[in-house]
């Protein structure tokens, strides 16, 4: 059996791994982390609708944009030394963003914030691979890993809310300066450095390349979910395209690539790729409508929402567990499958649950979802891990979170379209005679036209509109259901034949 022949982790490993959980909590923290700080920044910086945008977008397009750049720098430069470099710019960035003055501060830190995130996210589960030899307990380190890194955008609000009620909003920024401060400081005790690639030139016009075309991809897919179908998306999408291709053929003729094409040739990983893509575009896809729905629909204040959310990470973790028990049982090709579907069935409660039941009905899908989420990427990241050579391990992580990036903005623009698009089409066709435009293009635009009392016409406005958005929600989950249950079946396919690991 492969775990007689290779060594059991020790103690210090373990260590190691928790000490490599913390930037990978903080990096997806800090992702979601503005969902309930937001009012209170735009309060105090005044930012411009424009600025605004920036503000809350430009942390995740460079984190998206420098992914595989950076798990490639790793391969050559050294992990750890790249994970200790990116800690000390991401708590210097996170200071800087907790005392921004003005909005263009704030966009310049959260930028820098996610040059920081980027070297991290594909140094922490690089690094896990090299750490642990042992196919078992490498499926239990990554398990742990997907936990950190799925559960930190539930945990963000939660951190964030709690903060809010009794300090200003530049807390839920600084927290992250301790917590890089021990990074630093255990790491280089607890963290041996991994295998390097041979020292070869770095393919700069890949990077570039790259960074373009995920840049592009990702603003499309955002501009699509706030805007629709437009020339700024269609430019958006040529530009990524043609980066893109740009990318791939400088890939095929590099003397020293900064992907190893040859990798998506392999099954295992080019469809663990596709299934945390999938998973990531379910979860970022209703998390993103499910804390709007919690406040409007059920009336809860952010805090209490984040609060309501919680059972959603325990899904995660319980997912993570039973992926890590049952690895040694079932094959990948059971394990994905059923990941997937369970995430499907999640998608298939929340649009069945009557809104009468309260937050309940909700909740326990979303659980049911991160639950198949757990389970699935536990698996997935696992293959992409071992389907790459050992001194490739940086650009395989960097390929799989890039993955989760561009899936959880594709979960926004496509469910977010859905869902928008279902509840203009309802407020168009019963609203009062007469509503607030902005009560039709939106749920929070309705509550404001509504006011705190609302009575007569501003209470049919109301009801419409909080019918029509559960109606969109509705639709998005039918919709991530159908998503999830037709990637099942090839992905699974994909990956058959793989052994239990151990």
């Amino acid at each position: 059996m492969a775990s007689s022949l290779s060594p059991r982790a020790s103690a210090r490993t373990w260590c190691g791994l928790a000490v490599l959980l913390l930037p990978a909590l903080l990096v997806s923290m800090d992702l979601s982390v503005l969902f309930v700080a937001g009012p209170a920044i735009t309060e105090t910086l005044a930012p411009t609708a424009t600025q605004w945008l920036w503000m809350m977008d430009v942390y995740g397009f460079v984190l998206a944009g420098l992914l595989i750049t950076m798990g490639s720098l790793g391969d050559r430069i050294g992990r750890r030394r790249l994970l200790l470099a990116g800690a000390a710019l991401f708590g210097a960035a996170s200071a800087v963003v907790a005392f921004a003055s003005s909005p263009e501060t704030f966009i310049l830190a959260r930028a820098l914030l996610g040059l920081g995130g980027a070297t991290l996210a594909p140094s922490t589960l690089s690094l896990i691979r090299g750490m642990f030899t042992d196919p078992r307990q490498r499926s239990t380190a990554v398990g742990a890993w997907t936990a950190a890194f799925s559960g930190g955008a539930v945990v963000g609000p939660v951190l964030g809310g709690l903060l809010l009620e009794h300090f200003w909003w530049g807390t839920v920024f600084l927290v992250n300066v301790p917590v890089m401060l021990l990074l630093l400081a255990t790491a280089p005790l607890l963290v041996p450095e991994a295998e390097k690639a041979a020292p070869t030139p770095f393919d700069l016009v890949g990077a570039l390349s790259s960074l373009t075309a995920v840049l592009a991809l990702v603003f499309t897919m955002k501009h699509l979910a706030g805007h629709g179908p437009d020339p700024v998306a269609a430019a958006a999408a040529a530009v990524g395209a043609a980066a893109a291709a740009v990318f791939l053929r400088r890939q095929r003729r590099a003397a020293h690539p900064l992907v190893d094409v040859d990798l998506f040739r392999v099954p295992a990983f080019s469809a663990s790729v596709c299934a945390n893509t999938a998973v990531a575009l379910a979860a970022s896809g209703l998390g993103v409508l499910a804390f709007t729905f919690l406040q409007t629909v059920h009336g809860l204040s952010p805090l209490h929402a984040a609060l309501w959310a919680l059972p959603t990470f325990a899904g995660t973790l319980a997912g993570v567990a039973a992926a890590t028990t049952l690895a040694s049982r079932l094959t990948p090709a059971v394990l994905v499958f059923g990941g997937l579907l369970v995430t499907a069935c999640g998608f298939g409660v929340v649009a069945v649950a009557p809104p009468e039941t309260g937050p309940w009905g909700f909740i326990g899908g979303y659980t049911v979802l991160t639950l198949g989420v757990g389970v699935t990427a536990t698996v997935t990241n696992s293959l992409i891990l071992t389907a790459a050579p050992p001194e490739r391990a940086g650009t395989a992580a960097g390929i799989s979170e890039t993955s989760s990036e561009l899936g959880a903005a594709l979960g926004i623009a496509v469910l977010g379209t859905v869902a928008h698009t279902v509840y203009r089409s309802v407020m168009t066709a019963h609203a009062p005679e007469g509503t607030d435009p902005a009560a039709v293009e939106t749920v929070s635009g309705a509550v404001a036209a509504a006011g705190p009392d609302p009575a007569g016409a501003a209470a049919e406005l109301l009801g419409t509109a909080l019918s029509a958005y559960t109606d969109g929600v509705t639709a998005a989950a039918l919709t991530g259901a159908v998503l999830l249950t037709a990637v099942a079946v090839p992905v699974s396919l994909a990956v058959r034949g793989l052994p239990r690991p151990g």
